[in-house]
């Protein structure tokens, strides 16, 4: 993640297609305050502290602007996105949102942080869209809460921040949450975590368990257990969006299809059944990507070659990055412009269904 954006600079708005930023992070006061009662208890998870710990506590630049840009829905935010030229952002409550909470407290907080999130769309209804958040603590809760999001709130997608206290929506007692969101045709919003406890040690020893590395790795690893699970065998038309060029996942395509098939039939793992599609099948025609943190124009032409134009979108994962040169960067892309469209806008609004 780059350092924040130093002084304004506006950058024009395109009359050719509006940019619309579909990872973009918030976190109502309550929630930062209820992040400092979980680490004053002691015993924290160390992914839980060594991000949102360092965060809200660093007297660093880089952290005083992230926590400052987070908490503000109004005058601040719609600054940024002007000077960087951004017509929308897609918002969601900032990871791991309730995910670190105990279920009782997730599931009450999940409800907060929807009503925060739609009074703030509600008040910038053409700049602001929302992703419904929920507890996976409890599935059937979460079920309920997405329900309510998309009948009463109008949010059309569903923000998970990958693992809950080390456990993996692979799970079939997560599956109630894959219901509901194919029942409202609502994708889901995979984004990453901090590491669970069993896997951070040999990444956070040498800085690399953040957004540089390890947020991906273990993403996609979640992704891909998903994939293997025969999730989307049993809810074909279940959505999700994955950011940070999916991951890295559609660069490693022909190797999941290859190494799944043969360890399949290897038979070397009980966990690890036959499924319908190979695992590239799926992430394109189940998953959409954005480039969140990745203004890089090779990453974006070959991730819409191999999983379509219309499967990759913009964002840009503010305030994590804030960069109006990035945005500069994309719009001078050699691309069409009718794909340079779907890139910035129009994907986004299908996806999102934003009318």
């Amino acid at each position: 993640m780059n350092s924040p954006v130093k002084t304004p600079a506006h950058h024009p708005k395109s009359t050719a297609y509006q940019r619309i930023a579909t990872e973009e992070a918030f976190a109502p006061p309550e929630l930062l305050e209820a992040y400092r009662k979980i680490i004053a208890k002691g015993n924290v998870d160390p992914g839980f502290n060594g991000l949102m710990g360092f965060y809200m506590t660093s007297p660093s630049e880089r952290a005083k602007h992230i926590m400052r840009c987070l908490t503000d829905m109004d005058e601040l935010r719609i600054q940024h996105m002007d000077e960087c030229g951004i017509d929308r952002q897609v918002l969601a409550m900032t990871s791991p949102g309730v995910q670190a909470m105990d279920k009782d407290d997730a599931v009450a907080f999940a409800k907060v942080g929807n009503d925060y999130l739609a009074d703030a769309v509600k008040r910038h209804p053409t700049r602001f869209t929302g992703m419904i958040s929920v507890a996976p603590q409890d599935p059937a809760a979460a079920a309920k809460e997405i329900e309510r999001g998309v009948t009463q709130l109008g949010m059309n997608a569903i923000v998970i921040n990958s693992h809950t206290h080390g456990e993996y929506l692979s799970d079939q007692k997560f599956w109630d949450i894959f219901a509901a969101a194919e029942a409202h045709d609502a994708p889901i919003y995979l984004h990453p975590n901090s590491l669970p406890k069993n896997m951070i040690e040999p990444f956070q020893e040498a800085g690399l368990d953040g957004a540089i590395y390890g947020f991906g790795v273990e993403t996609g690893l979640h992704a891909m257990r998903i994939i293997t699970s025969g999730a989307f065998d049993r809810f074909p038309k279940l959505r999700m969006i994955i950011g940070h060029m999916g991951e890295a996942l559609p660069f490693w395509m022909y190797r999941l299809n290859y190494m799944h098939r043969a360890t399949v039939a290897s038979k070397r793992y009980e966990s690890m059944k036959p499924i319908k599609k190979t695992p590239g099948d799926y992430l394109k025609e189940n998953f959409y990507i954005t480039n969140s943190g990745v203004a890089w124009e090779p990453a974006i032409k070959f991730s819409q070659q191999v999983l379509g134009v219309d499967r990759v979108m913009y964002a840009m994962d503010y305030p994590y990055q804030h960069q109006v040169d990035e945005v500069i960067a994309l719009d001078n892309m050699d691309m069409s412009i009718e794909d340079k469209k779907k890139f910035f806008q129009t994907n986004a609004e299908t996806v999102f269904k934003i009318r």
